[in-house]
């Protein structure tokens, strides 16, 4: 790849903008900060209480885990007061590709040339969100899961993404406690996600087709791979909504089939039944 204008930003002065605060947005900006990485997170007014309610409620402990001091949490309804000064922008807003197309774009025209612009999704390529970008070379996907839980952190270039930001980022991302890794070639899904979105197929599929419920689901599963935690009770977590989302993007893309897909829309999603965040879901 050829040489890119980009060089490796100040982190000890200029904080990290996340972008989005719903279920993945409030527990990155408090991994983040519970590291010592002061944030500037941008969401909605009817959503930004909750975000920062979360963070606040859990920086202690994973700060002392760690043996840091919290940094700073900031919040706004501005995109530009978020990512003016931003080493890094995390996209964290829902698993919709124009969306996501839209929003890349703004960030792109707004954010500092050596700034890393990631995003968080996990099913969708940076590759496909550049249509209306130009500094490309800093533009990459960068998932994480389920934090503080589940702490693996997957970098996956946009395919103009300048090669020194991996370890760079992997290197931060370690720095806050995440387990980073790279996926080296263009994927829909990253890594464990294509296995992950394989499992949560199936055992929709199991239950569209009423072979048994999602609590026998769970406590098969929890015995069989010793788990803390089923697949219906993992997708409740995430939101339903969301774990649709992901496989629109599946069976689009893969050319996959859609049953289960259809199953949760019209017996859920549809319903406003979309999990945790809703009082029930999958487990009810």
């Amino acid at each position: 790849m050829p040489s890119t204008p980009w060089t490796k930003p100040d982190t000890s002065t200029r904080p990290i903008a996340i972008i989005g605060g719903g279920v993945m947005g409030r527990r990155i900006s408090m991994m983040w900060i519970s590291s010592g990485f002061p944030v500037m997170l941008c969401e909605r007014v009817s959503e930004s209480d909750n975000a920062v309610g979360y963070v606040q409620e859990h920086e202690a402990e994973q700060a002392a885990k760690q043996g840091k001091v919290p940094a700073e949490l900031k919040a706004t309804t501005s995109l530009q007061e978020a990512v003016n000064n931003a080493w890094m922008v995390i996209e964290a807003i829902p698993e919709k590709l124009q969306m996501k197309i839209d929003i890349l774009a703004q960030i792109d025209k707004l954010a500092p040339p050596d700034c890393v612009i990631a995003s968080n999704s996990s099913s969708l390529r940076s590759s496909q969100m550049i249509v209306n970008t130009e500094k490309n070379y800093r533009i990459c996907n960068g998932h994480y899961y389920m934090p503080p839980d589940q702490n693996y952190y997957e970098v996956m270039s946009c395919g103009h993404t300048d090669p020194e930001i991996f370890p760079f980022l992997m290197e931060k991302a370690a720095q806050a406690g995440f387990t980073p890794v790279h996926a080296k070639t263009d994927s829909t899904g990253l890594i464990f996600n294509r296995i992950w979105a394989a499992i949560k197929r199936e055992v929709l599929l199991v239950m569209a087709e009423g072979v048994t419920d999602a609590h026998t689901i769970d406590e098969m599963f929890r015995s069989w791979f010793k788990a803390e935690k089923g697949p219906c009770q993992m997708m409740d977590t995430v939101g339903l909504d969301t774990v649709y989302n992901i496989e629109l993007v599946y069976t689009q893309q893969r050319n996959l089939d859609t049953t289960a897909r259809d199953w949760l829309k019209e017996n859920y999603v549809d319903k406003g039944n979309l999990g945790a965040k809703a009082g029930k879901g999958l487990l009810g």
